[in-house]
């Protein structure tokens, strides 16, 4: 385009054409020049921006944020903003720590199991109670809430509460029964995680059984003679018995009601020792003296079966009510008796130890097996359920023993051998039982 310029302005001699061929060297040299100038200012412009940039950050980039001091007083405002929040976020994560660890104390000290877990059943957190409970070892934190327990109740129990509803199981372990009780953690409709408490319910659940084997044989119990009695006096309503029957069918009718009266008292007043409401009379009470009392009685059924009956040891006195004292002794004797062979014997021994008083009742009677020794207390339980119609009694007897003994602060044990006998041993201590 120069070269234009020049040729239009000089002509086309050959002179001219160099002059122009000189003038346009000369200007695309000089641009050359320019640009080269102005990319190396710009390069040393960067170089220069990069140093200096690093000069000013270097003090931002190696600063102490534990103790921030720079010298710059442009930025010491964002510094003392760095401060405080740091100041915030330390106190905020001293008290997240704090309650971690209340929380980490309170349930490692609880007896029931508590565990927590998220939408995925992985475990939150999980205190020792569960592991103990569930019988689960090397379980941790991250791990799935199955490695607990992997029985199909467990998972259907934890399968609910991750649906949104509370679930609650009884859950059957070589340790006892568990109930477990799980709840969802939800926030606008959404589940975000799962509590699961673990309690051991092992004693409610006999509690529970016995209970309903007991309201059961009540009601049996009762039944029984009250059906006869009705029975008997429908038939002597009716005009049904031949006169020189009616003598024995009212024996009947009265043996049924005196059976009826032993049961009545005898739940009476185990459910007086049971609520520990038995009248408060503690007196100093003769073991000795009683037991004698307690064989005088039971001498007519003794000699029935040709039993010998006796009291040997020494007179030793305890604090007590003496009349749940005579239950004790007095059952222990009956049922030496009853279960006693003919010509047998069952003996009353009554001695002491220092700070204890020793009341032992022994017989050569038919004996309990061993896999029943520890059920006897149980009320209405039998060795022999096929002969307990044979043997008078409510059952209860036992069950009054335990409880009477339990109520003075003692303990009883029982030693036996099939076909040989039993020996019941019973320790009092010999203070007020208050």
């Amino acid at each position: 385009m120069t070269k234009k310029i020049f040729n239009g302005i000089v002509g086309t001699s050959a002179v001219t054409n160099a002059i122009t061929l000189i003038l346009v060297n000369v200007l695309e040299v000089n641009v050359f020049i320019k640009t080269g100038i102005f990319f190396i200012s710009v390069l040393t412009a960067v170089i220069f921006a990069l140093r200096i940039s690093k000069k000013i950050t270097r003090p931002l980039v190696e600063v102490n944020l534990d103790d921030p001091k720079i010298n710059y007083s442009e930025i010491n405002p964002l510094i003392n903003k760095i401060r405080i929040q740091k100041g915030k976020i330390s106190r905020q994560s001293n008290e997240v720590r704090s309650g971690r660890e209340q929380l980490s104390l309170i349930t490692e000290n609880m007896n029931e199991g508590i565990v927590i877990a998220d939408t995925r059943t992985n475990i939150l957190s999980c205190n020792s109670g569960a592991l103990r409970l569930l019988g689960a070892e090397n379980v941790s934190e991250g791990q799935s809430i199955y490695m607990l327990n992997n029985s199909e109740i467990f998972r259907h129990c934890i399968q609910d509460a991750m649906g949104g509803r509370n679930s609650c199981c009884i859950l059957k372990t070589e340790q006892g029964d568990r109930e477990i009780i799980a709840s969802p953690s939800n926030t606008t409709d959404m589940v975000n995680g799962i509590v699961v408490f673990i309690f051991d319910v092992t004693e409610k659940q006999q509690l529970e059984t016995m209970r309903r084997e007991f309201t059961s044989n009540v009601s049996h119990e009762l039944k029984t003679p009250l059906t006869t009695i009705y029975g008997i006096s429908d038939m002597l309503a009716n005009g049904i018995v031949k006169p020189e029957d009616v003598g024995q069918f009212g024996q009947n009718i009265r043996s049924e009601a005196e059976r009826l009266i032993i049961l009545i008292n005898d739940i009476v007043s185990l459910s007086k020792l049971d609520e520990n409401s038995v009248p408060y009379e503690d007196t100093e009470t003769d073991l000795y003296s009683l037991a004698e009392e307690v064989i005088k009685r039971l001498q007519r059924e003794a000699s029935e079966k040709n039993i010998t009956l006796s009291v040997v040891g020494e007179h030793v006195s305890i604090m007590g009510n003496r009349t749940v004292l005579d239950e004790i002794i007095y059952n222990l004797c009956d049922n030496a008796v009853k279960y006693g062979k003919n010509g047998g014997f069952a003996e009353v021994k009554v001695s002491h130890i220092p700070k204890k008083a020793l009341v032992t009742v022994s017989d050569n009677g038919v004996g309990i097996p061993p896999e029943h020794i520890n059920r006897i207390f149980e009320r209405f339980y039998r060795v022999d359920k096929s002969h307990s119609r044979q043997i008078k009694g409510t059952g209860l007897g036992l069950s009054i023993v335990k409880h009477g003994v339990i109520y003075h602060n003692g303990t009883i044990r029982v030693d036996s051998t099939l076909d040989k006998g039993s020996v019941f041993t019973i320790e009092f201590p010999i203070e007020n039982k208050k």
